[in-house]
């Protein structure tokens, strides 16, 4: 367990993990112990989402100061001794959004390239190595809550307070499909799949939706975009304030991991669609899960009441 002003966790789990903070700073830490390994200052504002290069070389953070920051933890990683945890390593600074910058996503396939959304409307594309923004889409009538790559780059899922989910080429910014325009509940958090092919949506009605029919209750959804249709709806936690981020686990069997604003961590079967596993241990709302992508682990972040992040080894 790691204490902290924490409020989101990402991981690349096998050098190290991450934690923003509402207090501005970003902390990497062991994937073994959560000790504080270095902190990342610079953010003068707090700082909501971060996404990790495929290279785990590049860290990337979003802030309600309007940019984005680009992190080198290369000699953090792999340096002959211990760096020093303090050091400046912001290498970019992204500037061009007009409100809080709420999400950011490393392309998969290129460190060079970062997607942003923000609470001015906007979904971003940067260039990193110039630091110049390549392409602003209007992209809804609210707040962007969410912005991910599918993994071979060519096109971004963002959602929205509007209550839409859209799918944007990524070279072109041309809007492709549009997944929900339901205009309430709130689309808090959207992700591709780690094959590609389904789109995870939580809203902010206590529900998480893998796409074919729409149930308008508490639940998460799960979506085949290419048809449209929600395809599974997983229930059971609360989430009606907070964008939540929640993932896919697919080391020992499928599954769904959410946060939840009842301080629990959910574990859905992802064919099933019930309840395998609800943690506690939070004494906060859990509003950032990140699973290991080749063992039995999941990391959560809590907010406030709680500042920490918590490692879960899952059952099975």
């Amino acid at each position: 367990m790691a204490e902290g002003q924490t409020v989101t966790c990402h991981s690349t789990w096998d050098r190290a993990s991450a934690t923003a903070s509402l207090d501005g700073t970003v902390a990497l830490l062991s994937p073994s112990s959560l000790a504080v390994i270095a902190n990342l200052r610079g953010h003068t504002q707090g700082v909501s989402d971060l996404s990790w290069s495929t290279d785990s070389n590049y860290l990337c953070s979003a802030s309600d100061d309007r940019t984005l920051r680009i992190w080198d933890i290369r000699s953090i990683l792999s340096g002959p001794k211990p760096a020093d945890p303090n050091a400046d390593r912001c290498i970019r600074v992204l500037k061009g959004h007009a409100n809080f910058v709420f999400s950011a996503n490393f392309n998969p396939q290129t460190s060079s390239q970062v997607a942003s959304g923000g609470f001015d409307c906007t979904v971003r594309i940067w260039d990193v190595s110039s630091g110049r923004c390549i392409r602003t889409i209007d992209a809804h009538s609210e707040p962007v809550t969410s912005v991910h790559f599918i993994r071979d780059g060519s096109i971004i899922v963002s959602g929205s307070h509007d209550g839409s989910c859209k799918i944007w080429d990524a070279g072109t910014g041309s809007c492709l499909k549009t997944v929900i325009d339901d205009k309430k509940p709130a689309v808090s958090c959207s992700m591709f799949s780690p094959n590609g092919k389904f789109i995870l949506v939580a809203t902010l009605d206590d529900s998480l939706i893998h796409p074919g029919r729409c149930i308008n209750h508490v639940e998460e959804k799960l979506c085949n975009y290419a048809t449209g249709k929600f395809l599974k709806v997983y229930s059971g936690h609360v989430n009606r304030v907070y964008c939540i981020q929640s993932a896919f686990s697919v080391t020992n069997g499928k599954y769904i991991v959410s946060g939840s604003e009842d301080k629990c961590v959910y574990i859905w079967d992802l064919q099933g669609k019930n309840i395998l596993q609800k943690m506690e241990g939070h004494s906060d709302a859990v509003i950032s899960v990140s699973c290991h992508p080749t063992e039995n682990k999941i990391a959560s972040g809590s907010l406030d009441n709680d500042k920490t992040v918590r490692l879960w080894v899952q059952d099975g």
